[in-house]
């Protein structure tokens, strides 16, 4: 034990008599590099400055002078609507009025644009009464119907979701005389779209046959000026195809 505690001091000592640098490090001292090189001194632009200055973009002062007057009357409109005090009931009041002008607004806007694109705002909630005709499609053959007066009689009374379907048979009948289509009753609008070979005319006849559907089968209610907007479109089409 005394060998072995002996052998470890001797290596230590070794090691670190080995590890022990020879010489000891030199310091030189700091020598200060002075610059010899030309300065050259610049200055500002006095007037490039100025100019700036008066660009709106460089202006980062905060001159806020309160709220405008338009914005002050719409505060002043507003308190109007709170209840407080001896003025409960005139704020009741405002605060109705407050609803109606909110929801009453949007709806007055609504009825101006279906008057102006020819709708009858009643029409929505109530159906037009008119004379109903005799009438079967299964009876029907283009080709010995009098159009012209059918339409006519159908116009007098009211009927205008008949009167469409017959401008569209109509505009059947022009087709198959101008050997465009091949009428047969057991056919679809579609096969006699599918028929046309002139592309302007088939989409002008696809729009045709959507107003129709939409008024015979969609039983969408038709009044005086939706059904002259309707006939219009039907007549120009039938002075086209001639």
């Amino acid at each position: 034990m005394l060998k072995a505690a002996s052998l470890f001091i001797f290596l230590l000592t070794a090691t670190l008599s080995h590890a022990a640098p020879d010489t000891a490090k030199v310091h030189r001292p700091a020598t200060l590099v002075i610059d010899t090189g030309t300065v050259a001194q610049r200055t500002f632009d006095k007037t490039a400055i100025e100019k700036l200055k008066r660009q709106p973009e460089f202006d980062y002062q905060q001159n806020y002078s309160g709220p405008s007057l338009w914005t002050r009357f719409w505060k002043w409109f507003w308190s109007l609507f709170e209840t407080s005090g001896g003025g409960k009931a005139l704020g009741w009041f405002l605060i109705s009025l407050k609803w109606l002008i909110l929801i009453g607004g949007p709806l007055v806007i609504v009825l101006i644009i279906l008057k102006l694109t020819g709708i009858d705002p009643l029409s929505i909630f109530r159906r037009q009464p008119y004379t109903s005709l005799a009438y079967s499609e299964s009876e029907e053959n283009i080709h010995e119907i009098d159009f012209d007066a059918e339409i006519e009689k159908a116009v007098s009374v009211n009927n205008y979701r008949l009167a469409v379907r017959l401008l569209y048979l109509r505009c059947l009948k022009q087709l198959s005389d101008s050997e465009l289509i091949n009428w047969q009753i057991n056919k679809t609008n579609t096969n006699y779209i599918n028929e046309l070979t002139d592309n302007i005319q088939k989409d002008t006849f696809k729009q045709l046959t959507r107003q129709f559907e939409y008024a015979w089968y969609g039983d969408f209610l038709i009044t005086a000026e939706s059904y002259r907007k309707i006939s219009q479109m039907f007549n120009n089409f039938k002075s086209n195809a001639s």
